[in-house]
C-alpha cells in the first residue's frame, strides 16, 4: 500500500476527540469563572446585590413554590441561602462545561451562550424589588462579555480538526491544508502549518496552558478584589453601629420573675442568646445600613401628618423595653424557629397616633400597615393589632445591644402575637397605611394568609427524639408559647395513656414563652411522649396536623425514646 495514501487517509494533526472536548470543557469552566469574577468586581462599583449569583438567587427565591421553600428550610435551616448560592454556582459550572464543549465545534455558538446567561443575570438584577435600575445590569453584562471573549480566545488556541483525504494544495506546499472549522470560519493556517512542522498529534500545549493559567490567575485576582471592595462598602454602616449608645428606656422591662428560667439540662434557655436566635428571610446578602443616613417615612391613607424620621430622632423618643418571643411561620411543629429576646424600641402605636392615624375600630380608613425594607421586602400587618395596646415597636436594640445587621440594624418591627411574615420587617425604611383589599404584600402574593396570629404551640426539648434512656425518673422538659395570650397549662402523655399536667415555670408576660417540666417514671421499652398546651383563653393546642402554609403549622409535638 502506498505510504503517502495511508498518510492522506489518516489525519496527522488532529488531537483525539476526547482530549479536544476535555480542553473545551476546561476553557468553558475558565470562561465562566472569569465571568463571575469580573461581575463581582464590577458589582463593587454598583452594589453587592447586583452581582449575578445574588440577583439570580433572589429571583429564584421569589419564584420558588412554597412547598420547595418549606422543604429547604426544613432540611437546611439557616444554611438554606448558602445551599442556594452553591447550587447556582454548581449549575453555572455545568453549563460552562457544556458551552465549552459546544464551542469546540461551534465556537460562535459557545460564546453566544455565555452572553445569553449574562443577559439572564442582568434581567434578574434589574427585576428585583430593590433594583436601582439599569446600573444593576452592568455586572452581569460585563462578566458575560469577558467570559465570551475568553472562551473564543481559548478555543482558538486548540488544535483544529482536519478533514480526511489529501489536501488540494499538498503538491505545492508539502503540507496538509486544514478544512474550514465548523463555524464556517477560515482556519488558522499558521497554526496548522506549525502543527504540521511539529509532528503528528503536536500542538501549542504550552501556549494554551499559559493562556489558561493567566486567565485563572486574573479571574481570581478580580474576584478577590471585588469581594474585598464589596466588604469594605459596609464599613460606614459598621462604624455607625459601633457608635450607637442605646438610651435608658422610659419604660423598662419588669424584672424577670424568679423561677421563669429553669436549670434543666437540654431545655432552651429562657432568653435566647443573640448568636443563637433564628434567622429566616429572603436576603442573600445581609443589608448593611448606615444609621447616620437611614430615614423612615410614614405616609398613606389616614395619615394626617407625614413623618420622616432619622435614627437619632427615634433614639430621642421615649423607648420601651420588653421581653418578647418571636416565631417564624415556617416553624414546623417542634421546630427551632422560635426564640425569646429582650427588645428595646419606640412604641409603634405612639408613632402612628403622632401621624394622626386611627385604627379601623375608631373610624380609620386603613386596616393594613405595609412595612418596606431596604431590600425590597414588603410585610403587611393589621393596623388594629399594632394599635390595640400590645407592645408593638420599632426596635433598635436586642438583648441589651444595638440590633445585629442580620436581625435588622438599624431598625426593625417587632409585634407580639403575629408570625414574622406579617410583622417582623427588618431593615425597615418605609411605612405605608393602606388596606388589605388594595394591596398584597410579598408573602400574600405567594398565597400565604393576610392575617396570621401565632397558634398555641409547645415543644419537647429533652429527651431528644430516638434517645436511649435509663429506667427511673427522667425529666421531660421544653417550652410552650401563645404570644399575646399566654400559657395556662402544659400536659404530657406517655404512649396512649392519660394526659398528665406538667409543672410550669413562672410566667414573665403573656408575650413570652413559658418553660415546663414533667418528672417521668420511665419503664423499659419503647415509648412515645406527646405534649400539648392550653393558652389563657382556654384553647388547647389541636392535634390536627397542618403544614406551615398558609398561616402556620398546627399539631402536637411527639418524641420516640427507648428506655433500657
Amino acid at each position: 500500500m502506498d505510504d503517502d495514501a495511508t498518510r492522506h487517509r489518516a489525519p496527522r494533526h488532529e488531537a483525539p476527540r476526547f482530549e479536544r472536548l476535555a480542553r473545551g470543557a476546561l476553557s468553558g469552566l475558565l470562561s465562566g469563572y472569569a465571568a463571575i469574577a469580573v461581575a463581582e468586581l464590577v458589582s463593587a462599583a454598583v452594589r453587592p446585590e447586583s452581582g449575578p449569583v445574588i440577583a439570580v438567587g433572589g429571583a429564584a427565591i421569589d419564584r420558588t413554590p412554597t412547598a420547595v421553600k418549606n422543604w429547604a428550610i426544613r432540611h437546611f435551616g439557616t444554611n438554606d441561602k448558602l445551599v442556594l448560592q452553591l447550587g447556582i454556582l454548581a449549575v453555572l459550572a455545568v453549563l460552562a462545561l457544556a458551552l465549552g464543549m459546544l464551542a469546540t465545534r461551534r465556537r460562535t455558538a459557545g460564546s453566544l451562550g455565555v452572553l445569553a446567561f449574562g443577559a439572564i443575570g442582568a434581567l434578574a438584577a434589574t427585576g428585583r424589588p430593590d433594583s436601582t435600575g439599569v446600573h444593576d445590569a452592568l455586572p452581569s453584562a460585563a462578566g458575560a462579555v469577558v467570559g465570551a471573549a475568553l472562551l473564543a480566545y481559548l478555543i482558538g488556541r486548540l488544535p483544529r480538526p482536519t478533514a480526511a483525504g489529501p489536501p488540494a494544495s499538498k503538491a505545492t506546499t508539502g503540507h496538509e491544508v486544514p478544512a474550514a472549522d465548523s463555524d464556517g470560519e477560515e482556519p488558522d493556517t499558521a497554526s496548522a502549518d506549525r502543527n504540521s512542522k511539529e509532528g503528528t498529534g503536536s500542538w501549542d500545549r504550552r501556549g494554551f496552558v499559559l493562556a489558561a493559567t493567566a486567565a485563572a490567575a486574573a479571574s481570581t485576582a478580580a474576584g478577590l478584589a471585588g469581594r474585598s471592595l464589596n466588604g469594605s462598602r459596609g464599613q460606614d454602616a459598621v462604624a455607625s453601629r459601633k457608635n450607637v449608645v442605646l438610651p435608658k428606656p422610659s419604660s423598662a422591662a419588669s424584672p424577670t420573675p424568679r423561677g421563669a428560667g429553669l436549670s434543666i439540662e437540654g431545655i432552651s434557655p429562657y432568653v435566647t442568646p443573640t448568636s443563637d436566635f433564628y434567622r429566616v428571610d429572603t436576603a442573600l446578602v445581609v443589608p448593611r445600613v448606615d444609621a447616620t443616613t437611614w430615614r423612615l417615612r410614614i405616609h398613606g391613607q389616614g395619615v394626617r401628618r407625614e413623618l420622616t424620621l432619622s435614627f437619632d430622632d427615634l433614639l430621642a423618643m421615649p423607648l420601651i423595653e420588653r421581653n418578647i418571643t418571636l416565631t417564624c411561620v415556617s416553624n414546623e411543629v417542634g421546630g427551632p424557629y422560635v426564640g425569646n429576646a429582650r427588645w428595646i424600641g419606640v412604641r409603634l402605636a405612639d408613632l402612628l397616633r403622632r401621624c394622626g392615624v386611627k385604627p379601623p375600630s375608631r373610624g380609620g380608613p386603613a386596616d393594613q400597615l405595609v412595612a418596606r425594607s431596604v431590600d425590597g421586602m414588603t410585610i403587611g400587618s393589621p393596623v388594629e393589632d399594632v394599635m390595640d395596646g400590645r407592645d408593638a415597636m420599632l426596635a433598635v436594640g436586642m438583648n441589651g445591644r444595638p440590633l445585629p445587621f442580620a436581625h435588622g440594624f438599624p431598625v426593625r418591627m417587632v409585634v407580639p402575637g403575629l408570625y414574622g411574615y406579617v410583622s417582623a420587617c427588618k431593615w425597615i425604611r418605609d411605612i405605608e397605611l393602606t388596606t388589605f383589599d388594595s394591596y398584597d404584600s410579598y408573602w400574600v402574593q405567594r398565597d400565604w394568609a393576610q392575617r396570621a396570629p401565632i397558634k398555641t404551640q409547645s415543644r419537647i426539648d429533652t429527651p431528644q427524639p430516638f434517645g436511649r434512656l435509663r429506667a427511673g425518673t427522667v425529666m421531660v422538659a421544653g417550652v410552650a408559647w401563645a404570644q399575646h395570650r399566654g400559657i395556662a397549662k402544659v400536659e404530657i402523655r406517655v404512649d396512649d395513656g392519660p394526659w398528665e399536667e406538667a409543672r410550669l415555670a413562672a410566667e414573665d408576660t403573656h408575650d413570652t414563652w413559658r418553660q415546663w417540666y414533667y418528672p417521668w417514671q420511665a419503664t423499659r421499652g419503647g415509648h412515645t411522649l406527646t405534649v400539648r398546651a392550653t393558652d389563657n383563653t382556654g384553647r388547647t393546642q389541636t392535634d390536627k396536623r397542618t403544614p406551615t402554609d398558609p398561616d402556620g403549622a398546627s399539631g402536637r409535638h411527639s418524641v420516640v425514646v427507648t428506655v433500657d
